[in-house]
């Protein structure tokens, strides 16, 4: 046994030289292309950065987004998607931010606060994305119909949830899984269900 979790700490070592030299290509690759990044950045496999000209990603100290299938418990069936659409949107990512797997993308303004955990597969977006023009066709991406939305510091997005444009959720808030939610969460609350419905949030 003792051999064993030997061989496991040397196997993890080893591993541990190719997965930083990846996660400081990775980091290099969001500098040119534009990013502002903090320190302490964990990169877990290849995410899709997009920052439209003019706009703005800013990550700060201690973020971490996994994108590889191993990064999370639940396993990531795609990777951390960060894209501004238009000049002058922001994403905004506070200080020990988890991401994975998850979509984020901004016509105007995302900000997640510290400390928050987005949980595997849940997307955040400001914007209705295609609006309906004519008899059957559909615009570009992000008209002008985006409102901001604000994710305060310690919140837990669970997988698979869904957060729509204009809401306000406040710290410490649990979003359960699969939830959609589409109204602002007054802070210590949790929200299950769609559309999402606030539930007493019991003590621990």
């Amino acid at each position: 046994m003792e051999s064993e979790n030997l061989l496991w700490r040397l196997l993890r070592r080893v591993n541990a030289v190719p997965r930083g030299l990846m996660n400081a290509g990775w980091l290099a690759e969001a500098r040119l292309r534009g990013l502002v990044l903090g320190d302490r950045l964990i990169l877990n496999g290849r995410p899709c950065l997009y920052r439209h000209p003019g706009s703005r990603i800013v990550l700060a100290d201690d973020v971490c987004l996994n994108s590889s299938l191993r990064s999370n418990p639940l396993g990531c069936s795609q990777p951390v998607v960060l894209r501004t659409l238009r000049p002058g949107a922001e994403i905004r990512l506070g200080r020990g931010v988890g991401l994975s797997g998850n979509s984020v993308c901004a016509a105007l303004r995302i900000h997640i606060g510290e400390g928050t955990f987005v949980g595997a597969g849940a997307m955040i977006v400001d914007n209705d994305f295609h609006a309906p023009i004519g008899e059957w066709s559909w615009g570009e991406a992000a008209p002008d119909n985006p409102k901001p939305v604000t994710i305060g510091r310690g919140v837990f997005i669970g997988a698979r949830a869904i957060i729509l444009k204009g809401v306000t959720i406040g710290d410490r808030v649990v979003v359960g899984a699969g939830a959609v939610v589409t109204k602002d969460v007054a802070a210590h609350h949790r929200v299950v269900g769609s559309p999402a419905r606030v539930v007493p949030l019991t003590k621990p």
